[in-house]
C-alpha cells in the first residue's frame, strides 16, 4: 500500500496549519514574534515545501525527500530548543537581538514581513496554549514530524 504521497500532503496540510496559527497569534492576539519564532516558521514553511514537492515525486525520491524533509524537522527541534532555554534563562535575550536584525534583511522577511518579520522578545511570556508554551508546542510537532519523515526515509521495502 503506497501511504508516502497522503502522509506528506498531510505533514505539509499541518505545517501549513500550524503556520495559520502563527499568523492568528501574531495578528489577532498581537503576539510579536522574537527571531527564534521566526526561525521556527522557516523550518516549518521549509517542511511544508519539502513535503509537497516530495508527493508529487515516484517513491524513491520521495523516500530521499522524506529525509530531506527530517533535516528540517530536526533543525526546527534544535531551534525550539534553544528557544525553550533562552525562555528559563531570560538574562540571555535582553534588548534587541543581533539576529533579529540578520534575519530581517533576509528577502522572504522583506517580501511577507507579515509572516517572516521578527520584532518580538524571545524572552516575552504569554500564556500558555493548553498548558503548553508556544515553544513547547512547535518542539512537540518538530519531534512527531521527525519522526514520521524519519520512520520514511529510512523504512525497508519488502
Amino acid at each position: 500500500m503506497n501511504t508516502f504521497k497522503p502522509v506528506l500532503l498531510a505533514i505539509a496540510a499541518a505545517c501549513l496549519s500550524l503556520l495559520g496559527v502563527a499568523l492568528y497569534l501574531q495578528h489577532g492576539l498581537d503576539m510579536k514574534p522574537c527571531p527564534l519564532c521566526v526561525m521556527q516558521r522557516y523550518a516549518f514553511a521549509a517542511i511544508a515545501l519539502i513535503c509537497l514537492l516530495c508527493a508529487t515525486l515516484p517513491r524513491p525520491a520521495a523516500r530521499a525527500g522524506a529525509g530531506f524533509g527530517l533535516l528540517a524537522a530536526l533543525a526546527g527541534a534544535g531551534i525550539a530548543g534553544w528557544h525553550l532555554w533562552v525562555k528559563a534563562h531570560p538574562e540571555v535575550s535582553c534588548g534587541v537581538d543581533p539576529l533579529e536584525t540578520a534575519l530581517n534583511q533576509i528577502p522572504s522577511a522583506e517580501l511577507l514581513p507579515f509572516l517572516f518579520k521578527a520584532n518580538g522578545f524571545c524572552s516575552a511570556d504569554y500564556a500558555p496554549i493548553l498548558g503548553l508554551s508556544i515553544p513547547m508546542w512547535a518542539l512537540l510537532w518538530f519531534a512527531l514530524f521527525a519522526i514520521v519523515l524519519g520512520r520514511m526515509a529510512f523504512k525497508t521495502t519488502r
